[in-house]
């Protein structure tokens, strides 16, 4: 039987693994996942059928509820008004998102054709990564028989490292594919 490790012991872990290169004297000092956001956007979809589709996949991707996103300017070169639908988007925390991390490493990156692992170029300098997806159908929740209404979306790991150097190591420890630099 396989053993889950908790968010508790990944902080532990992630303490232990990186106290001599980055100089910790308290686990609190470690960084930790604050939260994940997956966001979409419904680009030119006029069609309701459509929206309601990419709101059904993404409730059941990430298992709770999207918020709809509107536009706050007009612009006329992409036809969209003040208050138009510009996508939709959640924010995961706590359970759901220690499950939707582990789902992410374990199950959809192996499922990612062609997969060679996540830039480390990706890390922002405040620590935080963004990985996007061309098809939804990497997730194991989405039927793959409907190949036909394929929408991409983007899934934002947002973490509490002062630096990029401290998020690649620590997004290395939990599992994350990043490519090494060579």
């Amino acid at each position: 039987m396989a053993t889950t490790t908790t968010s508790k012991e990944k902080i532990v872990g992630a303490f232990k693994a990186m106290k001599e290169d980055f100089k910790y004297t308290s686990s609190m000092q470690a960084p930790r996942v604050t939260k994940i956001v997956v966001s979409t956007g419904v680009g030119s979809v006029q069609d309701k059928k459509k929206r309601e589709l990419i709101l059904d996949r993404l409730t059941k991707i990430t298992g709770q509820k999207p918020a709809a996103r509107s536009t706050t300017k007009s612009i006329a070169t992409f036809k969209t008004r003040v208050g138009d639908l510009a996508g939709y988007m959640v924010t995961l925390r706590g359970a759901r998102m220690q499950s939707f991390l582990d789902k992410l490493v374990h199950i959809v990156f192996p499922r990612v054709r062609d997969f060679r692992g996540i830039s480390a170029k990706s890390i922002d300098d405040m620590g935080n990564i963004t990985i996007g997806f061309k098809e939804h159908t990497v997730f194991p929740e989405t039927a793959d028989e409907e190949a036909k209404d394929l929408f991409g979306l983007a899934v934002t790991i947002t973490t509490t490292a002062k630096n990029k150097k401290e998020a690649e190591a620590f997004l290395r420890h939990l599992g994350l594919p990043l490519q090494t630099q060579a």
